[in-house]
């Protein structure tokens, strides 16, 4: 452990900021993945995913769906 004590309680604000930065961008979507799956239907509603699809990669696939379904 740090020597001083204001060391250590910076150190700890750092992590602590990190981990709730993921918060929102990991672990909100995997509890709320209904939700999440609406949103992207409005999203992707009416675009042809093989006419904005790159040449050579693969068409869009659902993010929530079990890779082995």
């Amino acid at each position: 452990m740090a020597k001083n004590p204001k060391v250590a309680w910076v150190i700890a604000g750092f992590f602590m900021a990190v981990g709730a930065s993921f918060f929102p961008i990991f672990f909100y979507p995997l509890a709320h993945e209904d939700e999440y799956r609406q949103i992207q239907k409005v999203n992707r509603a009416g675009i042809n995913q093989a006419d904005v699809q790159p040449v050579g990669l693969k068409i869009w696939s659902d993010p929530f769906k079990p890779a082995d379904k």
